[in-house]
């Protein structure tokens, strides 16, 4: 028995950081995907093979003293096969650059914890998104779940620390132009050094989360509009608040201001500190921005929403 499933990565489009502390954050499904195959066998161990490594284990291995970024597949096959005589051998394909904000990690649970339950039944898309968001805590213990929410379900989708997600039914028609600074960051040391931020400057930081606040409602309406030059307004707007925070740095800068020169805006998505800024287009400004990277030797690549999900074949 062979099954597939394929889940797409993800871009934070406004509110990191300040999710944090209570703003909505608006994240993006993109149309770059990780395919993952999964067979069970009859050998009693469970073999991982991936563009980035392979894993092979027995089951009931202890996950803590599991190294490999491989683990959370290892982990969800060691608990679907509990009660079989039976081994899983699983195949990763990616198309999603890894550790740059993308929600590859996110995409490789879902996609994983849809292909490997379903060698054993039939599993709807909420008991998968359990199954994930279990997986990815044996990376990110303090994950939030909003990223594998959103590559499950596809689309848009606010989310907030209080009340979880909400898809958000609006379906503009933009591009993102994603470029990749090929600068590696902690996303923790970066969420510490905005804390700190925050700690000093208390008021300043009270004051942005209210600006931040605003302008995600805006975004909202801005979306059920598709008014893609009034967003890359806003675009422009919530990377300045980022500037403020102390995220970004001088290459990440340089990058913003080639994205701007063609869009409708530009800024940072995910942590900071590196991994990847976007600018938002359309088919008008698509090539000319995409052009303005590579003339700068910058690795990029265009994305639409992926308005479909987890899909299982």
């Amino acid at each position: 028995m062979i099954s597939k499933a394929s889940a797409p990565g993800k871009v934070i489009l406004f509110g990191e950081h300040f999710v944090v502390y209570g703003v909505k954050a608006i994240l993006c499904a993109i149309n770059k995907r990780i395919t993952v195959t999964a067979e069970e066998i009859s050998e009693r161990k469970i073999s991982i093979i991936s563009n980035i490594g392979k894993l092979e284990l027995e089951p009931n291995e202890p996950i803590s003293e599991i190294t490999s970024p491989l683990k959370p597949f290892y982990y969800l096959a060691n608990k679907i096969i509990q009660d079989k005589n039976s081994g899983i051998k699983i195949q990763v394909e990616s198309e999603i650059p890894l550790g740059v904000g993308l929600g590859s990690s996110s995409a490789c649970c879902v996609a994983g914890a849809a292909a490997i339950s379903k060698l054993f039944g039939n599993n709807s898309k909420e008991e998968i998104l359990k199954l994930a968001i279990e997986a990815e805590k044996t990376i990110f213990q303090n994950t939030s779940g909003a990223d594998c929410t959103v590559c499950t379900f596809g689309g848009l989708m606010e989310y907030d620390k209080e009340k979880g997600f909400s898809k958000i039914e609006s379906e503009p028609n933009f591009h993102l132009v994603i470029a990749n600074s090929n600068v590696e960051h902690s996303t923790e040391k970066v969420v510490a050094e905005v804390r700190k931020f925050k700690e000093s400057n208390e008021e300043e930081f009270s004051k942005l989360c209210s600006e931040e606040s605003a302008l995600v409602e805006n975004v909202l309406k801005l979306l059920k509009e598709n008014d893609i030059k009034g967003l890359g307004e806003k675009v422009t707007q919530n990377q300045e608040f980022l500037e403020t925070i102390g995220i970004s740095n001088d290459k990440l800068r340089d990058m913003v201001q080639i994205g701007k020169a063609s869009s409708y805006g530009s800024k940072i998505t995910g942590a900071g500190g590196g991994g990847c800024i976007f600018a938002l287009t359309d088919e008008s400004n698509l090539e000319n921005t995409i052009k303005g990277f590579k003339d700068k030797n910058f690795e990029c690549f265009s994305v639409k929403i992926d308005f479909k999900g987890l899909d299982t074949f």
